[in-house]
């Protein structure tokens, strides 16, 4: 069953190109590494605040990138601009 994980984090609008280039940089070494990563998004709430919305093939994928994610460069990188960071996990029941 897929998973949807949303990410949000508040970063300073001056790192507004630097977010969006870590994210990218971020998607794009997770799919080299961990597969299951079907869709990624990145949008913003406002200025400063920032969701990212992540779907898996299923939990077991998002729990591995979790797993490996943390001691990446890239990881390190695009975490570097963001504060306060929360996350939720969605099991996707029904699609409609």
């Amino acid at each position: 069953m897929s998973t949807i994980s949303v990410t949000r984090f508040q970063a300073d609008p001056a790192d507004a190109d630097q977010v969006r280039a870590r994210h990218a940089a971020l998607v794009t070494a997770i799919r080299a590494d961990q597969p299951g990563l079907t869709e990624a998004r990145l949008g913003r709430l406002d200025d400063e605040t920032w969701v990212g919305v992540w779907r898996w093939d299923c939990a077991a994928s998002l729990q591995a990138a979790r797993q490996a994610a943390p001691g990446t460069a890239a990881a390190a990188a695009a975490f570097a601009v963001a504060r306060e960071v929360t996350a939720e996990d969605i099991e996707v029941l029904d699609e409609l």
